[in-house]
């Protein structure tokens, strides 16, 4: 389960590893999580909170002084989507959400030239009857089809 440690630098500071661990799933929401979190530590006047430790949270979504209000939108989707997403993190933009990795995504391929040969085909750009005589270099055609693509963990996305 999604879950972060939650301490406080001033607890921290002073030696003290006071804190819980808090299961993210069960929040709708970064406020109310946020608001738990100040209730744990309302033995201090401003608690800054400090989150010590995490488990099974990409590592986009927090810091030590900071959880990432988009770690719920992330946590709604679906496994398929959570990884187009995080492919699409990495070979795009960090700061891209669902819709537009979902815009961008071309597909799951084993390699450049599967992803050229089915962009290709798909196309139209490759004749059905290709003579036999006619060979193709797929692996320059792939080089040269992937400057307008990225590719992250098979995932493959149009450069937008």
């Amino acid at each position: 389960m999604p879950s972060v440690y939650v301490g406080t630098y001033q607890k921290y500071n002073n030696g003290n590893l006071f804190g819980a661990w808090v299961d993210v799933e069960k929040f709708d929401d970064y406020e109310s999580f946020i608001d738990y979190c100040l209730e744990l530590h309302k033995d201090e006047d401003d608690p800054e909170l400090m989150y010590q430790d995490i488990d099974e949270i990409p590592s986009l979504y927090y810091s030590e002084s900071g959880i990432d209000p988009r770690l719920w939108d992330y946590l709604s989707l679906n496994d398929t989507q959570k990884e187009i997403l995080n492919a699409y993190r990495e070979a795009i933009s960090e700061e891209g959400d669902i819709d537009d990795a979902m815009n961008a995504y071309q597909g799951q391929f084993d390699s450049d030239i599967d992803f050229t040969m089915d962009l290709l085909e798909s196309c139209g750009d490759i004749p059905k009857d290709l003579p036999s005589y006619v060979v193709i270099d797929w692996e320059a055609t792939a080089r040269t089809i992937m400057y307008d693509f990225s590719e992250s963990n098979g995932y493959y996305f149009r450069n937008c």
